[in-house]
């Protein structure tokens, strides 16, 4: 069996048909990893994660911030932006299916020696803590309140982990850190606004692989959302057990494939941008 970690698609659904038929994916016998956001800023967000889906054992995701925003917007528990491209599932006879399968999606998963979150993991976190962290959050998107937490899944605070907190405020602060960090000191205060490669960042804050004594050191971990890292040099192999897959496919850079079986090798397809370059900012990136 061959696996392989793709990163984040963003209904750049050409692009992901042109990288499985590349990778020579079998069904039967492969499976595909995502890093999550598989929506939106692309053309054909519904197509995509109805592809995901129907992949069935064969694929696995996280879920991405722009997966929860999805579930947001759909939840009412916030706008759509200007630059969204979720209306056709929001409209699709199947919507209620499709949303229903992307909620019980993980935020963490590890398996065959790989960790995989869509953003980054705080320094304080080792495996069992990402991971118990990752399961406190899906049990309560899994649950029947679930919409209340998205009403109250947006904001900065608080900026740094703490065993004792506890309610929304302990919940915002996992799904932060899971699928939105890319900077943090190295007291896991969190940089949530910062986006630029690694030497942009303001003062004091570090990559969050870059931590100094992280707890997560020695694991592989495959990651995305970061599409200024993942096209740097940065991003690259080279950085022991750090794989970067968000290549910017959206903006007109790459999709990329990591086969697990050989990590030090990468597979990719170029895309057509789909996004404005200059129109990059937003609360969601």
């Amino acid at each position: 069996m061959a696996e392989y970690a793709i990163g984040d698609i963003q209904g750049c659904l050409s692009s992901l048909q042109q990288l499985i038929e590349r990778l020579n994916f079998d069904p039967g016998s492969d499976r595909l990893w995502f890093t999550g956001d598989l929506v939106n800023r692309g053309p054909d967000s519904l197509a995509t994660l109805r592809l995901v889906r129907e992949l069935g054992d064969s694929a696995q995701c996280v879920l991405g911030n722009h997966d929860l925003h999805l579930l947001a917007v759909a939840a009412g528990a916030a706008k759509m932006k200007k630059r969204d491209t979720l209306s056709t599932i929001l409209a699709a006879p199947d919507r209620r299916e499709l949303l229903d399968w992307l909620r019980n999606r993980p935020l963490a998963i590890y398996e065959s020696g790989f960790l995989m979150v869509h953003a980054g993991v705080l320094p304080q976190w080792d495996i069992s803590k990402t991971l118990a962290c990752a399961a406190e959050l899906e049990t309560v998107l899994r649950s029947d309140d679930y919409e209340e937490f998205l009403h109250h899944m947006y904001g900065n605070e608080p900026v740094r982990w703490d065993d004792e907190l506890a309610g929304k405020a302990r919940h915002r602060c996992i799904v932060n850190a899971l699928t939105r960090l890319r900077y943090c000191k190295p007291d896991g205060e969190m940089d949530l606004t910062a986006k630029g490669p690694p030497g942009s960042q303001p003062d004091g804050y570090l990559p969050w692989f870059e931590v100094p004594g992280r707890a997560s050191s020695g694991t592989n971990i495959i990651f995305g959302h970061w599409s200024t890292l993942g096209q740097s040099e940065s991003g690259k192999p080279g950085k022991p057990g750090i794989y970067a897959l968000d290549t910017g496919c959206v903006w007109g850079g790459k999709l990329t494939a990591l086969p697990l079986g050989q990590p030090h090798k990468r597979v990719s397809v170029q895309c057509r941008q789909a996004q404005p370059v200059s129109r990059r900012k937003s609360r969601l990136t």
